[in-house]
């Protein structure tokens, strides 16, 4: 493609990766206002451990700026802010609205601005568009276009890469479909799959992770039945598991920036058109009320061994949303953290993946540098990070008094070696 110059608008899990693919074969820029994080980069270091360096070497191609006029001569823009939700869980289009109205005013004619942000159906051209009109004083579809192509990154996973995972790609036009298809053809080897519309692009993206958390949901809902029959749920889904189609889900606790957040964009534009979904929230609420739910068998599990919850040194063991990750990010590990301190507990958390100031910055909470021995009445293996995996139970016995619940969410142990597992 002829004078491509492409912009990346937010440089984090999602934007890192593709502005280091592009700039290896197109001049690409990196924008963020996180002056940190530009510094960082020009470095060629990333904290979200999604590039390495050697990937950075490869990009000759690729710049970092915090000044958005460094981005002016570009002739595609990239959106890959992030899109949250409130404390209401309604959807924040903050961080996109003010990219949009951003790059808006960088606008020349015939450019595309693309978006990878997760967002409900319609969105892109009902909130997005008349804000790059407005800026801009163009004309949609007739001076620039858009296009919309969902990140499908999995922070964290070293096998499904962003090259490796087939693409979706969109276009406000038949032409800038065909535009758009073929920038990201030269990046992604696993093929790209060209959606009939924006809107079509939008709403495949959000049903990907809806789809995830109602089924968790369910296996959550499984596990809380089988705890009651005084089942374990671990054996019961390797039972089930033996035939071709049972879907291999496990339980536990659902946080992030995806699975737990985008559902509630596709409820948010379903109420707004007047439909009630039922089993969407429903799947929410009940992988929200999986952190309290644990704290509540940890309870009783100890109260069952004599030990006094009110003042009970508690550890936990992850706080990452997931293993082998960094991000934190809506991590509902906070709930168990919550839940334990309401009780009066002192709780000590242990990740050797996540950076100290980013958790005390973000949640308050002061990361161990290491655990002592012989403190906890309760040690609750909330994430399954390698390193976890690694350490031999005897090892993380230790770490408990002489009477102590071993609680074990991501099943790391057997059955018989831990007190309870959900």
């Amino acid at each position: 493609m002829i004078n491509t110059k492409i912009a990346i608008i937010g440089l984090g899990y999602v934007g890192l990766p593709l502005a280091v693919e592009f700039g290896k074969f197109f001049e690409t820029v990196g924008f963020d206002i996180n002056l940190s994080r530009i510094k960082e980069l020009i470095k060629g270091e990333d904290s979200t451990l999604e590039v390495e360096s050697v990937d950075f070497l490869l990009s000759k191609k690729l710049s970092f700026t915090n000044d958005i006029n460094a981005i002016k001569s570009c002739n595609f823009f990239i959106i890959t802010v992030p899109t949250p939700v409130d404390e209401n869980y309604i959807p924040n289009l903050g961080p996109i609205k003010q990219a949009s109205k951003a790059v808006a005013r960088l606008l020349k004619r015939d450019d595309v601005v693309i978006y990878e942000s997760t967002v409900y159906p319609g969105a892109t051209e009902e909130i997005c568009v008349p804000i790059l009109e407005k800026f801009s004083g163009m004309k949609f579809n007739t001076d620039f276009y858009c296009g919309y192509s969902p990140e499908r990154i999995n922070p964290g996973d070293k096998n499904h890469r962003l090259t490796t995972i087939k693409k979706i790609t969109s276009g406000s036009t038949l032409q800038a479909s065909d535009i758009v298809d073929k920038l990201y053809q030269t990046i992604i080897t696993a093929g790209t799959h060209k959606a009939e519309s924006i809107k079509v692009a939008e709403a495949a993206k959000v049903i990907e992770n809806t789809q995830r958390d109602v089924n968790i949901a369910l296996i959550n809902e499984l596990a809380m039945i089988f705890n009651k029959l005084d089942i374990d749920t671990e054996a019961v889904l390797e039972a089930a598991g033996t035939k071709w189609n049972f879907l291999p889900f496990r339980p536990g606790i659902v946080g992030g920036h995806c699975i737990g957040v985008d559902p509630y964009y596709l409820t948010f534009k379903a109420l707004q058109v007047g439909y009630n979904p039922e089993m969407i929230l429903s799947g929410r609420r009940l992988n929200n009320s999986i952190g309290p739910y644990i704290v509540k068998q940890v309870k009783l599990l100890m109260a069952n061994k004599g030990i006094d919850i009110i003042k009970a040194n508690i550890l936990i063991m992850g706080l990452a949303f997931k293993e082998n990750c960094p991000d934190i990010r809506n991590t509902r590990v906070v709930d168990l953290i919550t839940e334990f301190k309401k009780s009066n507990c002192n709780v000590d958390v242990y990740d050797p993946w996540v950076d100290k100031i980013e958790a005390y910055k973000e949640y308050g909470i002061k990361l161990l540098d290491e655990v002592n021995s012989n403190k906890y009445d309760s040690i609750v293996l909330a994430v399954a990070h390698d390193e976890f995996k690694q350490i031999s139970l005897e090892k993380i016995q230790s770490f408990g008094k002489n009477i102590y619940v071993l609680y074990d969410v991501k099943y790391l142990f057997k059955k018989n070696e831990t007190d309870g597992r959900l």
